[in-house]
């Protein structure tokens, strides 16, 4: 296995941790700082007065976090005031990280497969579906363990 993918595979162990913790979330109802502010019973001019910016500030960080407006750097210096982390994750939609993997590659062998399958039946050597299915099996196990560079490429 090439160091590549020995990185590869310590990168999906660890999205595949945060994705089994189950705490990830798009956002709060109200947005996480409003959230965790009054989680903590802090009043807006309270989380201002630690964050040494004015209240209308983070009334207006909160607003804007609704929006996706706020930046990792407040949400982080927030979640410091208020005795807490902030965590920023991508995660897979369902499942394990190798999931994603696998689609891909799954879709990248089938693209490739049937490239060679028109030429193929252009030269009367076609093969079954039978046949057709067990390379694109063979191919996809293939792809999603070598992890090309060019894995992600529309083919």
């Amino acid at each position: 296995m090439s160091l590549r993918n020995v990185a590869a595979r310590q990168y999906q162990a660890i999205v595949n941790r945060a994705a089994s913790a189950g705490t990830a979330s798009s956002t709060a109802s109200e947005g996480w700082i409003a959230t965790a502010r009054k989680a903590l019973g802090m009043s807006a001019a309270g989380l201002a007065r630690r964050l040494g910016v004015t209240r209308s500030s983070v009334s207006q960080a909160e607003r804007a976090e609704l929006s996706g407006g706020v930046t990792i750097k407040y949400m982080q210096q927030a979640a410091e005031a208020m005795g807490c982390r902030f965590v920023y994750m991508i995660v897979p939609v369902e499942g394990r990280i190798e999931s994603v993997i696998q689609a891909q590659a799954r879709k990248k062998a089938q693209a490739l497969v049937a490239r060679a399958g028109d030429h193929m039946s252009m030269e009367a050597q076609a093969l079954s579906d039978e046949q057709l299915r067990e390379e694109v099996d063979r191919l996809a196990t293939e792809l999603a363990f070598a992890m090309p560079a060019d894995l992600w490429n529309d083919t």
